[in-house]
């Protein structure tokens, strides 16, 4: 393999989910694509049902050359607010890849401090198939987190809306007051905690 190629090969595509939510950690991962075995239908997580995105994670996650999720918690989102805590989990997941890449092409316009050339994509999840398969495992680990965080929270409704914004949410919220896995800096969670 030449260093062309091999630099070629050890791209990553790197997105996130979970940055609207009043609840739950921001999940990011990392996916270098395996050139010599596509997988067919990668794209912008929000544009697949459930059921196919849990199809493609497995593809990718055993057709892939490296993949990674990392995390950045309710906590750390507060610390440091959204946008950072985003960036962080994206630098964590390209750090977790078990091969390191020469490139990272990221979803968005900001780009995290990888340690390597990082290049920004506005819609890249659904341009880019690195990125979409990116964004499909990091949307399909923050779903079945805040799945088990339903179990661990009753009450809220985690499971059925994933810790965003919905009317149900905003009503338990009201009624049950934030637990340690609301994000006490959004204005929702804010006004409840200041009523």
């Amino acid at each position: 393999m030449t260093a062309v190629t091999e630099g070629l090969l050890l791209t990553a595509g790197v997105d996130e989910a979970g940055r609207g939510p009043l609840a739950g950690p921001v999940c990011a991962a990392a996916v270098i694509l395996d050139p010599a075995r596509p997988i067919p239908g990668l794209g912008d997580s929000k544009q697949l049902s459930a059921k196919r995105r849990e199809a493609l994670e497995l593809a990718i996650q055993t057709r892939s050359l490296a993949w990674a999720v990392a995390w950045a918690s309710a906590a750390e989102i507060d610390a440091i607010n959204i946008l950072q805590a985003s960036l962080l989990a994206m630098t964590r997941a390209v750090a977790a890849l078990q091969r390191r890449p020469v490139l990272v092409l990221v979803d968005g316009n900001r780009a995290p401090d990888c340690g390597c050339a990082v290049q920004t994509i506005v819609g890249g999840d659904g341009l880019i198939p690195a990125i979409g398969a990116a964004s499909i495992l990091a949307k399909v680990a923050r779903d079945r987190l805040m799945c088990q965080l339903d179990e661990t929270y009753p009450g809220y409704g985690f499971a059925a809306h994933k810790g965003y914004p919905t009317a149900a949410h905003r009503e338990a919220l009201r009624r049950l007051g934030p637990c340690p896995q609301h994000r006490l800096t959004f204005a929702p969670v804010r006004a409840v905690c200041a009523g």
